[in-house]
């Protein structure tokens, strides 16, 4: 089935393959509206379009710095954690050997 396409429904969205605007059979001839085609401003829809379907990827890719930045703030948290535990083992190693020696020396 060949139907043209509608305004709500274009046969494509790419508004320099649709057909030309035509002027209003209604409007006089002599009106305040121009009939000029407006090269700049399709480029400038077709700019806006393109920035448009390009900011879920922007989001995504803040997302994700956002993320891996979270991911190395944890590591070091917990590479922190593990070296105040260890220091605290060390310290209770040394108390012990201290004590031995003391002990040692003692008797």
């Amino acid at each position: 089935m060949n139907t043209a396409g509608t305004i709500d429904r274009p046969l494509t969205h790419d508004p320099k393959k649709q057909a030309p605007m035509k002027p209003s059979t209604s409007e006089p001839a002599g009106s305040a509206t121009p009939d000029f085609t407006t090269t700049g401003a399709n480029d400038s829809r077709q700019n806006r379009t393109r920035e448009m379907q390009l900011i879920p990827e922007a989001l995504a890719r803040a997302h994700m710095h956002e993320r891996l930045h979270e991911a190395e703030r944890e590591r070091r948290a917990v590479r922190l954690a593990m070296a105040r535990r260890m220091q605290r083992r060390a310290e209770r190693a040394s108390l012990r050997a201290r004590r031995a020696l003391a002990m040692a020396v003692m008797q």
